[in-house]
């Protein structure tokens, strides 16, 4: 196995998680500018200056991490070699197949140099087409990545959701906290499409359904988008969701409308208005920011998928339950049998594949499979 410095890595043209040198260098930078007697003058600022230095050392770390790892597993070889010894080959093999995964791990994240990627995230559901079916089906992807966000690690919150009558829901506003959540969730952006015999019809019907996931880079703290308040209609109601007797009874929902650009945020989560709002103006300046990271980029085609037509022809994914099972990423080709698993939370080969064929320009615009 050869050997290397772990500075002698790849540098990428969006600063990505290998370019361990700039990495550093760009560390030492924020440690001065966190020296300075006025750093805590713009709050906002200094926290993101601070976000931006501890992401950049997790990273490091993982790298060099992984660096160590190989030297011991180099050591273990020839210690293996020398002695002939079986056991201290297939431990080396172990550890090999470990650094193997690692790797992989760390060359996804190298994909994740976008604006906003290290964020944390805004994620919003919206059932579409197919009635009750489709209700139901925005809670199963609901449970869907909060089980993802769990495997993860990630800290989420329900912050505002709407039940349907019958079953089901009819839209979920979620806080998902997490190292690159943002970077991870935008690829799942768009219409998913599931088929399956459906519960709520008596006949036992196959049904197609339909539910939009849209996310946005929690980073209103760090960044400074002005909002004039003049601009903003603000609406209060009783929460619809549990939380006790307090919630049901006061009007602590909040409703916001930002008139210029037509986005509507609410936040129900907490039981005091006041906090509702805050809660709320941190998501309007999200969906703001995210607006004018498009509009920079010209990237049409990462818009908000509730602003595409709910229903067939306009799928970035098919979960397909009956005749047979299999979940298919039409954008990229990745596919599965293993429904349940996908559903239980297992993301992250789809999630994997999307920055890949980003990266290399060979995603697909997704649609009819």
């Amino acid at each position: 196995m050869p050997t290397f410095h772990p500075c002698e890595c790849v540098s990428t043209p969006s600063g990505g998680i290998f370019d361990v040198v700039s990495k550093q260098e760009r560390v030492a930078d924020l440690e001065r500018q966190a020296g300075i007697p006025e750093f805590w003058n713009d709050a906002a600022k200094a926290r993101g200056i601070l976000r931006e230095k501890t992401t950049l050392e997790r990273g490091i770390e993982k790298f060099l991490s992984v660096h160590r790892k190989m030297e011991d597993v180099e050591t273990l070889v020839e210690l293996a070699d020398e002695a002939e010894d079986a056991s201290l080959e297939a431990e080396a093999a172990a550890s090999i197949v470990d650094i193997d995964a690692a790797v992989r791990k760390l060359e996804t994240q190298r994909m994740l140099g976008e604006e906003g990627d290290e964020a944390d995230a805004v994620l919003e559901i919206n059932s579409g087409a197919g009635g009750t079916d489709a209700n139901d089906w925005a809670e199963m992807l609901k449970r869907m990545y909060l089980r993802w966000a769990d495997r993860m690690g990630f800290k989420s919150v329900v912050i505002d959701e709407q039940p349907n009558e019958e079953a089901g829901i009819k839209s979920v506003s979620i806080e998902i906290h997490g190292e690159y959540a943002y970077g991870y969730l935008k690829g799942e952006i768009g219409v998913h499409r599931l088929v399956r015999i459906s519960p709520f019809d008596a006949n036992a019907r196959r049904q197609t359904s339909f539910a939009s996931v849209a996310a946005y880079p929690d980073v209103a703290d760090e960044i400074d988008i002005q909002v004039n308040e003049a601009d903003i209609l603000m609406d209060t109601m009783r929460s619809g969701g549990a939380g006790g007797q307090h919630v049901n009874t006061t009007d602590s929902a909040v409703r916001l409308t930002h008139v210029p650009s037509g986005i509507v945020v609410k936040c129900q989560s907490e039981r005091s208005q006041h906090k509702n709002r805050a809660t709320a103006m941190k998501m309007l300046k999200a969906r703001l920011y995210q607006q004018e990271i498009e509009r920079r980029e010209g990237e049409r085609d990462l818009v908000n998928a509730s602003k595409k037509k709910i229903e067939w022809g306009s799928q970035i994914r098919n979960y397909v339950i009956h005749p047979y099972r299999l979940v298919k990423d039409v954008r990229t080709g990745t596919e599965t049998g293993d429904t349940d698993a996908v559903l239980d939370g297992r993301l992250q080969p789809f999630m994997d594949a999307y920055l890949v064929a980003r990266a290399n320009g060979t995603l697909g615009s997704g649609g009819e499979e």
